[in-house]
């Protein structure tokens, strides 16, 4: 009986954290979109598509004729680039 209050105690200790890290992630809005389009545009990037990835937004774009994945946080901040050769 012990280890089962014991168990129940700690799942439920643990559901609160979860919920917490799960409000943390990324949620990919039209305006958000917006703001990612215009922020790479400004920058030089032809943004083709705009997806979630990993917890961090991804946008496929064309940079001086090269196709590259850019990673960007929750603060719109770059944080990776990927070209492809």
């Amino acid at each position: 009986m012990f280890n089962t209050r014991a168990a129940l105690l700690a799942f439920a200790l643990a559901l609160p954290a979860g919920a917490v890290l799960a409000s943390d992630e990324v949620k990919l809005t039209d305006e958000t979109q917006q703001q990612i389009r215009t922020t790479l545009t400004e920058q030089g990037y032809e943004v083709r598509k705009i997806d979630v990835e990993d917890g961090m937004y991804e946008a496929y774009a064309i940079k001086d004729g090269k196709k590259q994945e850019i990673y960007l946080d929750a603060d719109m901040k770059i944080v990776k680039i990927k070209t492809d050769d």
